[in-house]
C-alpha cells in the first residue's frame, strides 16, 4: 500500500470511528510503525482534516446536534478526577482544559472524557508518566469546554461543581 492510499484509509478509519483510535493500533492495522501514522496524520492535518490528537488517541471532529458551554474551575491537583467525575455523571463531555500561560498563551489539551472509566484511565496515564495538569500552571484555574446534550444537563453539571467547590468564584453567579 503506498503512503497516499494509507492516508486515506487512515481517514476512513477514523470516519468510521466514534472514539479515539490511537497511533500504535493504526500501525498494527498498516503495517507500518507508530512513527509513520504519526507522520501521515500531521500530512492529513496539514492537507485540512480536523483531527485531534486526545490522550487516548486520534479523533476525527464532527458535527454535533449537542450544546457546547465552558466552564471555570479552579481546584487543587488531588481533586481533578473528582470534577472531571462531576462533569461526566451529569450527562456532559468534558472535551480540553484549558489555561492561559504568562509567556505562552492559551494552552489547550484534549481530553474528549464521557464517562467515569475513561476518567479513571486519564488518571492512570496521568499517574504512570508522573504528569502534572495544565492547571498546576495557573494555581488551578482553569476551562472546560464540555459538550451537552441539553441545557439542563449542563445546569446540573454548574450545580454539581458549584457545590463542589470547583467553579472559579464569581462563576456561581453566572
Amino acid at each position: 500500500m503506498h503512503a497516499q492510499e494509507r492516508r486515506a484509509e487512515i481517514l476512513n478509519v477514523l470516519q468510521q470511528s466514534h472514539s479515539p483510535v490511537n497511533a500504535t493500533a493504526l500501525a498494527r492495522q498498516f503495517g507500518v510503525s507508530r512513527q509513520i501514522i504519526v507522520g501521515d496524520v500531521a500530512l492529513l492535518r496539514a492537507s485540512g482534516a480536523d483531527i485531534s490528537a486526545t490522550p487516548r488517541g486520534y479523533l476525527l471532529a464532527r458535527e454535533s446536534a449537542a450544546l457546547r458551554r465552558t466552564v471555570a474551575c479552579q481546584h487543587t491537583s488531588a481533586q481533578m478526577v473528582e470534577e472531571l467525575n462531576c462533569i461526566v455523571d451529569h450527562g456532559c463531555i468534558v472535551e480540553d482544559v484549558v489555561v492561559e500561560h504568562p509567556l505562552y498563551g492559551q494552552l489547550v489539551g484534549k481530553l474528549e472524557l464521557s464517562n467515569r472509566y475513561e476518567v479513571s484511565q486519564f488518571d492512570r496515564r496521568c499517574q504512570e508518566a508522573s504528569a502534572q495538569p495544565l492547571s498546576l500552571l495557573t494555581d488551578g484555574v482553569h476551562l472546560h469546554n464540555l459538550r451537552c446534550p441539553s441545557e439542563e444537563a449542563f445546569q446540573r453539571v454548574r450545580e454539581a461543581l458549584a457545590q463542589a467547590g470547583f467553579l472559579l468564584n464569581g462563576e456561581e453567579d453566572s
